[in-house]
């Protein structure tokens, strides 16, 4: 049986002089390997492509985390140094997808940047430097480690009972890889806070009038997909929903046959 499709939408990245659209492996690797699906890299455009073109393709958006930030000026803020790095054809490209998956009923993760540009698109806004904030412990990334050090596995999160994530990792208190320094200030209104770190941050969203899978969390699930359970379990249930919904639609011959 040929896989579903996600779609996952690229940064703008700069080498050697050269403009590239990139996603990190760690993403597409989960996607391959603990939801079951096919990755496509979706290019980040200022202006000028088609939504419905990709959504028409694809049978699930997985939104990835990003070394850059949602800009302010997205959520009616002014924008700092502090708010940086930005990428301004991943914010042209990702919010209108969001929205647009959850008009459709397409199923859709975001992760890290993803929930954060969720609850912008929604039409929530985003703290920048949490860590400076009374009260808010530092949720960056630990200082010389490497790689898997840095996605290591030790902050607490409860997530609420009788919620979405609940429902696929279970309610109470679980250990999850959180790695930020911006996060969610005010909720938008069609998000339900699901999860939150012990200081309060949020850590995990859902989309309450969706119609499909449509949840968000803070921390990277993907990085461990393979091996940590409530990881894997984020995972495998997108990966369900995905499937769900591309068995559910009208192939496009049959379609055509009908119209």
């Amino acid at each position: 049986m040929t896989k579903p499709i996600v779609a996952v939408p690229a940064d703008i990245r700069s080498f050697d002089g050269a403009t590239w659209h990139a996603v990190q492996h760690q993403y597409v690797r989960a996607a391959l390997n603990a939801s079951g699906v096919m990755a496509f890299i979706i290019p980040a455009f200022e202006e000028g492509y088609d939504i419905d073109a990709i959504l028409d393709r694809v049978d699930g958006v997985l939104v990835s985390g990003s070394a850059s930030n949602v800009h302010p000026a997205r959520y009616g803020k002014e924008a700092t140094d502090a708010d940086g790095p930005f990428d301004p054809a991943r914010d042209a490209t990702s919010l209108p997808l969001i929205r647009r998956a959850i008009d459709r009923a397409i199923p859709l993760l975001a992760i890290c940047r993803g929930i954060q540009e969720l609850n912008v698109a929604l039409g929530g806004t985003l703290a920048s430097e949490i860590q400076d904030q009374p009260g808010i412990w530092d949720h960056r990334k630990p200082a010389d480690v490497d790689r898997d050090g840095m996605y290591a596995i030790r902050q607490n999160v409860m997530v609420r009972e009788g919620t979405c994530i609940a429902g696929i990792v279970g309610s109470g208190e679980i250990k999850v890889n959180s790695l930020h320094r911006q996060a969610i200030a005010e909720t938008a209104p069609r998000l339900a806070v699901e999860a939150v770190a012990e200081d309060g941050t949020v850590e995990a969203v859902s989309v309450i009038d969706a119609r499909a899978f449509a949840v968000g969390v803070q921390w990277h699930p993907e990085y461990w997909a393979e091996t940590d359970k409530p990881s894997n379990q984020l995972f495998t249930a997108f990966g369900d929903a995905v499937r769900d919904y591309a068995a559910a639609k009208l192939p496009v011959t049959a379609a055509k046959v009908v119209a």
